[in-house]
């Protein structure tokens, strides 16, 4: 008996099987999914993607527990083996044919997103596919780590597998932005860790080790919720962007693989630039937000803050000017000063580094007084982490342009431009900025120790102080910097953006193959 191709059997088996890999053939699943507030890893996977564009691997794998359950059971509890992997255009409609990414993402319905032996495998396929097809990558990382209950693939110690160290060599090679809801633990917290950026949502718990581990390893019995919540992993570093839902994750993640995707064409109306010369407060002391100063610079909606809880004094942000992607760095006088810590160093250069590799041109807008000094903060490691500032700044072969908005004191100043003002491809400073080779009060008082010392009235000697400070203020003043060719020039300020934007349109942009730097954490 012949078949039409609607009813062959073989045909008809394929339906019954994809069906069970689907939403709609796991409405318990995903009934429970959603009743404690979150989507299934298909719909987010259907928000992310361009539609029709997602090409599956691995669809039809199940847990590797055949000796303990049925093989039906398996198939219709444990589809992909709580792994979706694939690759897909994200962002098609912007980018073409350069939209083409991997996504992936644990599934956290089944078996509470934990890693399996098969879905290690399917790991492994996906990321040699990325390596050889140079895919950007975004991966949703929720679940519990590894899974002991497999039986299939009987192991002593499961430590030969393979993805963890090819995840890890793909830092460098493509971009890749983790997202992060609800509890992320053990394996799934490297997956997250190792990537370049992490966007996590309100819920989040991300940690080395969950509950189980914490108890097995004698230290007390904790709530899943309480290992790694967003209030501590965002103050300290571990979470770049921080949201509410998996929906406005989804919309954060594919804001940021755009960034490293292309160049937009750029036809909007120019912002207006005016405000900026009222930004900068006269009195030198007075403390600013530095972000409405990089809003009116970058195209409108255009800016990502990164790490905005954590080091504040340093702010790193993705923007696009003139639809050209850039990296940012701005020193914060609302927090320390604007001085540079061993946190902000840090955040600064991984933040370089990161740009260095994936081809952006840094803007630097620089405020600080230098970094910060003190037997306290020497406890940090000041000097190891301050010059790896320096380091990563004299690294950057990506065009880099400085503009002091306000004050550029010492070393400090030094590390923000790549180490000297004559690194960038061009240094401007704003009429009112100051440039000197260490904080004016703290020059005036080395400078006139003897003499401020001969004097005992305490009210005379301060007042002395102030009046040598002044005087050296006149003379650190930007024009007389660019009087000596110190630096490049003195601007409006309502002038940045369309000097950035020129001397963007001068450098060359870098294609093809990324840094041969590698994106190294180094903390």
């Amino acid at each position: 008996m012949s078949h039409t191709p609607e009813d062959r059997p073989d045909l008809a088996e394929l339906r019954r099987r994809r069906e069970l890999t689907l939403d709609e053939g796991r409405p318990e699943a995903v009934a429970k999914r959603h009743l404690r507030g979150g989507r299934t890893a298909r719909e987010n996977l259907d928000d992310l993607v361009d539609p029709g564009s997602f090409v599956e691997y691995g669809r039809h794998a199940i847990a590797a527990q055949r000796a303990r359950f049925d093989t039906d059971d398996l198939i219709s509890r444990t589809p992909g083996d709580g792994l979706i992997a694939g690759t897909a255009s994200v962002n098609g409609t912007l980018f073409g044919d350069d939209a083409r990414c991997a996504v992936l993402s644990y599934d956290y319905t089944v078996l509470a997103g934990t890693q399996g032996a098969i879905g290690h495998l399917k790991k492994d396929r996906l990321f040699e596919l990325i390596e050889k097809m140079k895919l950007p990558t975004i991966f949703f990382a929720e679940g519990g780590g590894g899974r002991p209950g497999d039986t299939d693939f009987p192991v002593v110690s499961a430590l030969q597998v393979r993805a963890f160290a090819l995840w890890a060599k793909l830092s460098g090679v493509v971009p890749r932005v983790a997202i992060v809801k609800g509890r992320c633990f053990a394996g799934n917290a490297v997956i997250a860790g190792c990537a370049d950026l992490i966007v996590a949502t309100e819920d989040s718990s991300l940690g080395m080790g969950g509950p189980a581990m914490i108890a097995g390893g004698g230290l007390g019995d904790v709530e899943p919720d309480d290992v790694g919540p967003v209030s501590v992993q965002e103050p300290n570093g571990v979470l770049d962007i921080v949201v509410a839902d998996e929906a406005e994750a989804v919309e954060a993640a594919k804001k940021l693989i755009g960034y490293f995707q292309g160049r937009l064409d750029w036809s909007g109306d120019e912002p207006d630039q005016k405000p900026l010369r009222e930004m900068v407060p006269e009195r030198e002391r007075r403390a600013f937000d530095v972000r409405p100063v990089i809003d009116s610079v970058a195209d409108p909606g255009s800016v990502t803050i990164l790490r905005e809880k954590f080091a504040p004094e340093m702010v790193t942000a993705l923007a696009r000017i003139e639809g050209r992607p850039v990296g940012i760095i701005a020193n914060d006088s609302r927090h320390m000063a604007g001085t540079i810590t061993s946190d902000s160093a840090d955040k600064a250069a991984r933040f370089l580094q990161l740009c260095e590799t994936f081809g952006l041109p840094v803007i630097s807008l620089v405020d600080t007084p230098g970094f910060m000094v003190g037997p306290e903060y020497e406890k940090t490691a000041l000097v190891r982490h301050t010059s790896r500032l320096l380091v990563a700044g004299a690294a950057l072969t990506v065009p880099l342009i400085s503009v002091v908005i306000r004050r550029a004191y010492g070393l400090g100043a030094q590390a923000m431009v790549g180490g000297s003002l004559w690194e960038p491809l061009l240094t401007v400073a704003w009429p009112a900025a100051h440039l000197g080779p260490m904080g004016l009060e703290g020059a005036v008082r080395l400078a006139m120790r003897k003499d401020l010392e001969a004097i005992e009235d305490e009210e005379e000697r301060e007042r002395r102080v102030r009046e040598m400070t002044a005087m050296a203020e006149q003379n650190a003043r930007a024009m007389n910097a660019a009087q000596l060719f110190e630096i490049d020039d003195v601007i409006d300020p309502a002038e940045t953006r369309q000097v950035i934007a020129s001397t963007l349109e001068a450098a060359p942009e870098r294609t093809g193959e990324p840094s041969a730097h590698r994106f190294v954490d180094t903390w």
